[in-house]
């Protein structure tokens, strides 16, 4: 029973040092020819913006807030692509050990 808890203990911190790792994978993604630039990380938080100031001063606020919009979906569905091949390398290794889970 103690060498149950002490790998699902393994376990757990693995996991907590994943996710730590997560951050620092980063996804960029642009729209509108690199007019609006996001990056998010694959913990899927947004860590940056970037409109150049050419397109904020053509567009309109409907453009902007739509392109905007796009460039927030893409970075964020890229982001979690990421970070669920991020996760599934590490409990692969994992799983195998606790019977029944397989």
């Amino acid at each position: 029973m103690a060498d149950l808890f002490s790998k699902l203990k393994d376990a757990r911190k693995r996991i907590e040092d994943a996710k730590k790792r997560l951050n620092d994978i980063i996804v960029e993604t642009s729209v509108e020819n690199g007019a609006i630039k996001v990056k998010a990380n694959a913990n899927k938080v947004i860590t940056s913006i970037d409109i150049t100031q050419e397109f904020y001063d053509k567009a309109d606020k409907e453009a902007l807030e739509d392109m905007l919009l796009s460039a927030i979906n893409i970075a964020l569905e890229e982001a979690a692509q990421k970070g669920e091949i991020e996760m599934k390398e590490i409990t692969r290794d994992m799983l195998p050990n606790f019977p029944g889970l397989v």
